[in-house]
């Protein structure tokens, strides 16, 4: 099986992390204060599980995982990604992110500002629009008749096609919208994200499932 990389362990990377274990996979986790710190959540996930440095686990994955804070894209080293498939769960948050001239102003996506830091890299969208609890919970077998949806967005349809397949034996079926530039139909603020997997909107912690056709009409009703 496959070694998934997670630079950033905080909750969706080690969320993901949980279900890409429960999934057969090694994983490698890394955060930005050092291997050291993450030995509680190795622990728990068993044997599957190392921690390492961010270069280690971008090394180590055949498929990684960037899963920090926006502001900090510029810190995913570039060279050992080239030519690996990337999964970009990041948002735009400006009060925390600051403000990002190109988000602001319409003329890229925030996975758009990660491709171009990482050119020789295959960045796709994904995990971005749901919470982190809701992730885990709403994961289902391939053969369950409530199993969710989650949209992805890339350049490069190979890429697309290995991300899809991560998704479904982690749990999760697969909406392709369309290249990077229009990831932004699944970012805060629009109808696919979060709310569609939440059974009570002012209770997060209440989820639902969200089969592909809801998730469709989400995305068509971005705009």
């Amino acid at each position: 099986m496959a070694t998934v990389g997670l630079i950033g362990s905080g909750h969706i990377g080690g969320t993901l992390a949980r279900l890409a274990v429960n999934a057969g996979y090694d994983v490698v986790l890394s955060n930005s204060r050092g291997p050291e710190t993450l030995t509680d959540l190795v622990d728990e996930l068993g044997p599957q599980a190392s921690a390492g440095t961010v270069d280690a686990a971008a090394r180590a994955g055949d498929l990684v995982v960037v899963t920090i804070p926006l502001k900090s894209y510029r810190s995913v080293p570039a060279e050992p990604l080239a030519g690996k498939v990337v999964i970009d769960t990041n948002n735009y948050y400006p009060q925390r992110d600051g403000q990002i001239p190109e988000l602001d102003e319409g003329s890229a996506t925030s996975s758009e500002l990660l491709q171009r830091h990482l050119p020789q890299a295959h960045v796709v969208k994904a995990f971005n629009n749901i919470f982190f609890k809701h992730l885990l919970t709403l994961a289902r077998p391939g053969v369950a008749a409530d199993r969710s949806a989650l949209p992805i967005a890339g350049d490069d349809p190979a890429a697309k096609a290995t991300v899809t397949e991560f998704l479904d034996r982690i749990g999760y079926d697969t909406v392709d919208g369309g290249p990077l530039a229009d990831s932004w139909r699944f970012q805060p603020d629009t109808p696919a994200y979060g709310v569609i997997y939440s059974a009570d909107p002012a209770n997060r912690e209440q989820e639902t499932p969200a089969g592909a056709g809801v998730l469709r009409a989400a995305l068509a009703d971005a705009g």
